[in-house]
């Protein structure tokens, strides 16, 4: 038993030392890229070239109807906006064609790509090529159905390619939901575990990587990693042309506009499978700081503390190194939502901890396997993060 005391608290101390080192790289990078967010939203946006929308659509959700309307609401001189789905039949692309009517003097394109063929196990990268074979422009901004802008948005992204050796930016999102405490608990991870990991390693090395939610791209970008054959054969696509585009020299950017990314009222089960997909996806992506990324949650050693305490007889000992774990994730949740300009930040803050429990529990669930199901098909995810569909 004294053995067992001795090992819980060395794991409690080593890991409450290496997220607090972590909560304060956090805090820099956050206060680093509010200043850069300030200084850009003061810049007047000039660099104001055509641009091509690109927006993949596969059926449609709660709040869908809004997203849409807010890119055809953008405050841009010339745009075009492109959709596209497998079928004519789909919800998502009917919706869009709805919405297209209420604004006549945008010009918007929808079109359908058919099922992916067998080399495409991304059937948004899929969409993507069908896009690209009908824009008219050599800039793109591309992005999910589930985000919504406001109206500088495009105005905003496109600043990130006035440099012309700049190949890509994309942006961190807010998660945003109006459903119950699972979605809840989902968004504030999209918003500060997610946001925490970029802000840290664009601080520390720059960004080799990009977040498909949203992107800035150059046409010629996708070509020069392989084109969308290549790419549509990964699951984490954005990671892949991020990635390859650094390695090659290409800048890669973390722009400073935020963006909102709804997240759908699901019960707790379904969110869970979804995260941990992601989860699963960024250990093949990225192997080794996806291992670090463990050392990285504070209540989870918080919790050994605890018991450590409980056990040992040290219970007021333990109690407040389990106040000491929420505090180091009050601080962090509170400073990333602030800086990224989350009206309801306090919450989100609030909330956090039991977010970094949950965020925990998905990591180890990463480590269980290689199997996943998504949208009808159960798919295996194989080293480098390929994908492929189980027969």
């Amino acid at each position: 038993m004294h053995l067992l005391l001795r090992i819980v608290l060395s794991l409690g101390l080593f890991g409450t030392v290496t997220s607090s080192i972590y909560c304060l790289m956090v805090i820099a990078a956050a206060v680093r890229f509010g200043l850069r967010k300030r200084r850009d939203e003061r810049a007047e946006a000039t660099f104001l070239p055509p641009l091509s929308v690109l927006k993949p659509l596969h059926g449609t959700e709660p709040g869908m109807e809004r997203n849409l309307e807010t890119f055809f609401e953008q405050d841009y001189p010339e745009f075009e906006l492109l959709f596209c789905a497998r079928q004519e039949s789909d919800e998502g692309l009917q919706l869009a064609r709805r919405v297209g009517a209420r604004y006549p003097h945008v010009d918007a394109h929808y079109m359908t790509c058919g099922e992916p063929m067998p080399k495409f196990h991304n059937a948004k990268v899929y969409s993507l090529e069908k896009l690209d074979s009908a824009a008219k422009h050599e800039l793109y901004i591309t992005s999910d159905a589930d985000v919504r802008v406001k109206p500088d948005y495009l105005r905003r992204m496109v600043q990130n390619l006035k440099d012309p050796h700049i190949g890509l930016a994309s942006c961190v999102y807010l998660g945003t939901t109006t459903g119950g405490l699972a979605p809840q608990l989902d968004a504030v991870g999209k918003s500060v575990e997610m946001t925490s990991g970029v802000l840290v390693a664009d601080m520390l090395e720059g960004t080799k990587f990009a977040l498909g939610a949203t992107m800035a791209v150059r046409k010629k970008s996708f070509y020069d990693v392989g084109g969308f054959g290549e790419l549509g054969q990964f699951y984490a696509d954005d990671f892949v042309l991020g990635n390859r585009l650094s390695k090659q020299g290409t800048g890669v950017l973390l722009a400073t506009h935020v963006i909102r990314l709804m997240v759908q009222d699901s019960p707790f089960w379904l969110s869970f499978r979804n995260q941990l997909r992601w989860m699963q996806s960024t250990r093949r992506s990225r192997p080794w700081g996806h291992f670090g990324s463990g050392l990285t949650f504070a209540m989870p050693f918080g919790l050994l503390g605890l018991a450590w305490g409980l056990a040992s007889g040290h219970a007021l000992l333990g109690l407040a190194w389990i106040g000491l774990a929420m505090v180091n994730r009050w601080l962090q949740a509170g400073t990333i939502l602030r800086v990224m300009g989350d009206d309801g930040w306090l919450y989100g803050a609030l909330i956090y901890p039991l977010r970094d429990l949950l965020g925990s529990a998905l990591w180890l669930g990463s480590y269980g396997g290689d199997h996943f199901y998504y949208r009808g098909k159960i798919y295996r995810l194989k080293g480098g993060g390929q994908v492929e569909a189980m027969e």
